[in-house]
């Protein structure tokens, strides 16, 4: 390997070697501020070792490794947003009885295999960036092992991800058998030379369509998603949501536009029936929940099916309208799993809407945060997630797909009834509940979302052109 090679792989390094130093450091000596503290700086190191990069990219390691713009913008998102959870993380896992570092040491493992994925040029990084992702999230999601509900959701989480990858697996083997390469970018040159697609080539991708709909969370391989949200602790239900998610979603445009799925009527077709179903399924069973964390759980399933509409633009608007979206979406899902944590203590999560009721007039400021998160959820203007839908509608709009889009909008308008729901309920008469105090951590980590979600809804505009530019594919 030359020395591009290594500066290109410098995240990957870092994110490889945090583990094994606390691992090396708890074997010598407990200590939960001092593997918190180095979790922190060694996420920071892993974002600014990007910087470094740029000058050298585009750059290919052979056969395996794309690092060029559009990952390394991914790369970037996964980690602030693994650093947003690590700080709220902190306070919800300090208050917990026995062992607490081991959480980090995971953490870092999935959010390695979350960037792999960012990176992903091969079939065979594809899986085990994907598989390093969601071994380590059996863990996590099962990390509180007294709570029965942690438990049973990591045994889902287990069954269903083995079947999903199996699936996964099987669909990178029907497309190998096509065309004889497992690199994206030989495929794509395949692709571009034939007037049709194979039909196994075409089985290959629906099997594959199974194993990223089941990371998705999209209808109809959603079935975990709301007790998993529910069992697991805050903080990684919202790692779930988020960087999990968004790290799936980065390889999967770049496979889906090299295969240039898009042009193909069999793909076209189902994939805009998963998010028509996406959307409506998840806004309406969301009405009927009282739980927040199933609450959010079914609102990203929906949310899920707003973005895939993107891949059928087949346009670097769409993807850029995607990244955007991705990005607020991120900010705002972070906040409102981050006001749950905060919130929470070990005797009881605080995941029931009832338990909201008045908070306001406990904790005004939390109650905020947490009205500004639902909010740009809902798509309300002001709020970033208004300007992320309407780049997505835009763009939706110019290439056609006015169905999708109709189903969009009324699908908006249904997801606003469930979030307005809460925010009454936090502006209504107090309870007797008591609420634990948050630290300066939390406050600070929540001032930082509800600032993002203001600024990009005033100003989004600085983000959209960092995006055009360096966010390639």
């Amino acid at each position: 390997m030359t020395e591009t090679d290594f500066l290109s792989l410098s995240p990957f390094l870092i994110l490889a070697l945090a583990p094994i130093i606390i691992m090396i450091v708890i074997s010598i000596y407990r200590n939960y501020e001092v593997v918190f503290g180095f979790s922190v700086l060694s996420i920071v190191a892993a974002i600014v070792s990007i910087v470094f990069i740029l000058p050298v990219i585009p750059h290919s390691i052979a056969p395996l490794f794309l690092v060029d713009r559009y990952s390394l913008f991914f790369i970037t998102i996964i980690l602030i947003s693994a650093l947003l959870v690590i700080f709220l993380s902190y306070d919800y896992l300090k208050q917990l009885d026995g062992i607490r570092e081991e959480y980090y040491i995971i953490l870092f493992t999935s959010t390695l295999g979350a960037s792999l994925l960012a990176v992903a040029n091969h079939f065979i990084l594809f899986f085990l960036g994907i598989e390093t992702l969601t071994l380590s999230l059996y863990i996590l999601i099962a990390f509180e092992k007294t709570k029965d509900s942690s438990i049973e959701a990591g045994i889902k989480y287990l069954v269903l991800a083995s079947v999903s990858s199996a699936f996964l697996l099987f669909g990178m083997g029907l497309i190998y058998i096509t065309f004889g390469s497992m690199q994206f970018s030989v495929l794509e040159i395949a692709i571009r030379h034939l007037n049709q697609l194979p039909l196994l080539f075409i089985f290959g991708v629906g099997m594959m369509l199974v194993g990223i709909g089941f990371k998705l969370a999209l209808v109809p391989f959603h079935m975990w998603t709301p007790d998993v949200y529910q069992g697991a602790p805050a903080p990684v239900s919202s790692y779930i949501a988020t960087v999990s998610k968004g790290a799936v979603m980065a390889v999967f445009i770049r496979f889906f536009f090299n295969i240039r799925g898009f042009d193909n009527q069999s793909i076209f077709i189902v994939i805009s029936g998963i998010a028509v179903l996406s959307m409506f399924v998840g806004n309406l069973l969301a009405i009927q929940q009282k739980n927040i964390k199933r609450l959010l759980a079914y609102s990203s399933i929906a949310n899920m099916g707003y973005l895939i509409i993107i891949l059928l633009t087949g346009s670097d608007k769409g993807i850029q309208a995607a990244i955007f979206y991705l990005i607020t979406y991120f900010i705002t899902t972070i906040g409102a799993f981050g006001v749950i944590s905060l919130l929470s203590t070990k005797e009881l999560e605080a995941e029931n809407i009832e338990e909201y009721r008045g908070l306001f007039w406990k904790k005004p400021w939390i109650a905020i945060v947490m009205t500004f998160c639902l909010l740009s959820l809902a798509g309300i203007p002001i709020t970033a997630g208004f300007i992320a839908k309407f780049y997505l509608i835009l763009e939706g709009m110019k290439a056609g797909l006015w169905i999708l889009i109709f189903s969009m909008i009324i699908n908006s308008v249904i997801g606003l009834y469930y979030y307005l729901r809460v925010i009454t309920s936090m502006f209504s008469v107090a309870n007797e509940n008591l609420l634990p105090s948050v630290s300066v951590l939390g406050k600070v980590t929540l001032a930082f979302v509800t600032i993002s979600i203001l600024v990009l809804g005033v100003y989004p505009g600085w983000l959209i052109d960092f995006i055009v530019k360096y966010a390639i594919l």
